[in-house]
């Protein structure tokens, strides 16, 4: 087994026969003042294994692989610049015979990217960018579709105001999927730069976007903008689940996402079809629906509430009472699917904002945000700021949902045995029905959860492991020592109450199931 810490990166290899014990560690050496320029929390979201290798992208931008056996570096890459705000922060995904990874930096300026390496010697294979010429995206005018229309040219650059796009984020900090039989890439791109809409006129094309690309050139197939011109920083890189359902008694490839914005949504892979567009949270309220009428010049679009318009209502104005925060709905926790139910479980934040958006000039390393946050859970509900839901992805429909006191920040991990597992911030390891949600088993772990749940078969048996150590943008406030309530974003007075129920620390625990 093969676990990783937050800054400074470390890799420690287990010996599964022999406890856990460590067979050896990697503890990359990097320069400390990559930390300022992490947003939000140093964390590090996994490695990867391949090709006998274990891929870690580091906080510096350095990919490295690793020998699975021994720990040696067998290659290293410079990925970014954290110079000019440029860090790692996501978990790279293996797919045939090359490695991708993103780049972090949203907040900063930087321009979002997603790159394959090879992953046999670490050379560059391919690079798409969020934004910019035609030749930088990867994007063919007449081939690369958006709901089923050509994207035409320059389209990640002309909905930007001058040269905006060059700092006009869409990093790709979150989790990639790969089809292997469509040979595609699927991910998102995250919030335009800066946080004030005012200063960046138009769609900003193609942040807040599903992509699809060739996993051999890169090359943009199809893509979805799901909030043009992000008024809310609705970081749209939540995962990309793959299933095959029947829709209308026809098999169909389907992709669905749970995007900050609150919205659930079901799209054929295969073409970019828009199929569901949903409410995952009824308290979402910045839009009444998103258009489904293909022939509307409105489709696909989300139909912005001008009360909650941070950009209709201005600079220096404090739009109050948002929902979702800028966290979202869902930040990038993984949700999971179970086949013989049908459905997605799927852990979120239930929780509101009050936003006001300033004027920021830009300078390269140097935070990029333009805006003023306050957080507090959802008002006229249960109280708490989180719910655990059970989700129908055709109908777009919650079965069943289970209130939590803070959000819900961990993954979760569906089984074969109708038994669906979560974490929570104030540290439990969860364990309900996957039909009806009826608690089951919690185990109160040393601090909060905020990795992803995990299950593996060795000797014949079956265990979970879940990783514990309070972080991530809603703990930083106890990770970091914070106690303005409006640092980290308007996290730390958000979530001030987490001190009462953890503390810092970090462990693995596993379980071992009974026959």
């Amino acid at each position: 087994m093969y676990v990783h810490t937050p800054f400074p990166n470390i890799v420690y290899a287990l010996d599964l026969n022999e406890d856990g014990a460590i067979k050896w560690k990697y503890e990359p050496k990097q320069d400390p003042n990559v930390i300022p320029v992490m947003c939000c929390d140093t964390v590090n979201r996994g490695v990867a294994y391949g090709d006998g290798k274990i891929i870690l992208h580091q906080a510096d931008t350095t990919v490295v692989a690793l020998d699975a056996k021994t720990g040696a570096v067998a290659w290293s890459v410079k990925n970014g610049d954290p110079a000019i705000g440029e860090t790692g922060t996501a978990a790279p995904m293996v797919f045939k015979d090359k490695v991708l990874i993103g780049i972090s930096g949203g907040e900063f300026g930087v321009r979002g990217s997603v790159t394959a390496y090879n992953l046999s010697d670490g050379k560059l294979a391919w690079r798409g960018w969020s934004m910019g010429p035609d030749s930088d995206t990867l994007m063919d005018p007449e081939k690369t579709t958006h709901l089923g229309k050509p994207v035409g040219p320059d389209s990640g650059t002309n909905t930007w105001e001058g040269d905006q796009w060059k700092i006009g984020g869409g990093t790709t900090w979150g989790w990639y999927s790969f089809d292997p039989e469509l040979n595609l890439i699927y991910y998102g791109s995250g919030n335009p730069s800066t946080w004030n809409p005012a200063q960046r006129p138009g769609d900003n094309r193609w942040s807040m976007t599903i992509w699809a690309r060739d996993a051999d050139t890169g090359m943009a197939k199809w893509v979805y903008q799901m909030t043009p011109h992000d008024e809310w920083d609705f970081d749209g890189i939540n995962e990309m689940i793959l299933t095959n359902q029947q829709i209308d008694g026809k098999d169909r490839k389907l992709l669905t996402h749970f995007d900050r914005n609150g919205f659930g949504y079901t799209l054929d892979r295969e073409t970019g079809e828009l199929l569901v567009a949903e409410k995952f949270d009824p308290v979402v309220n910045w839009a009444t629906e998103v258009v489904m009428d293909p022939n509307s010049d409105q489709y696909g679009r989300p139909q912005v509430v001008a009360q909650y318009s941070t950009d209709q209502n201005g600079e220096d104005v404090n739009t109050t009472g948002v929902c979702p925060a800028a966290l979202g709905t869902k930040d990038q926790q993984p949700a999971a699917y179970s086949p013989k139910t049908e459905l997605f479980y799927v852990p979120t934040n239930h929780v509101c904002m009050d936003y006001e958006p300033f004027r920021v000039s830009y300078t390269a390393g140097q935070p990029y945000v333009g805006a003023t946050l306050s957080m507090y859970p959802a008002p006229n509900s249960h109280g708490g700021m989180g719910n655990f839901i059970a989700w129908d992805g055709k109908k777009g429909e919650i079965k069943w949902s289970l209130p939590e006191q803070f959000s819900v920040w961990s993954g979760a991990l569906a089984t074969a045995g109708d038994v669906v597992f979560y974490g929570t911030l104030e540290g439990y390891l969860k364990a309900v029905d996957a039909e009806t949600g009826k608690e089951l088993y919690k185990f109160k772990t040393p601090s909060g959860i905020i990795g992803n749940v995990t299950t593996y078969e060795h000797g014949g048996k079956q265990y979970i492991a879940i990783l514990s150590g309070i972080g991530g943008w809603a703990g930083i406030g106890l990770a970091a020592g914070l106690t303005d309530p409006n640092a980290g974003l308007g996290a730390v007075g958000g979530y001030a109450g987490l001190s009462k129920y953890t503390a810092l620390g970090g462990q693995l625990t596993v379980f071992k199931l009974p026959n």
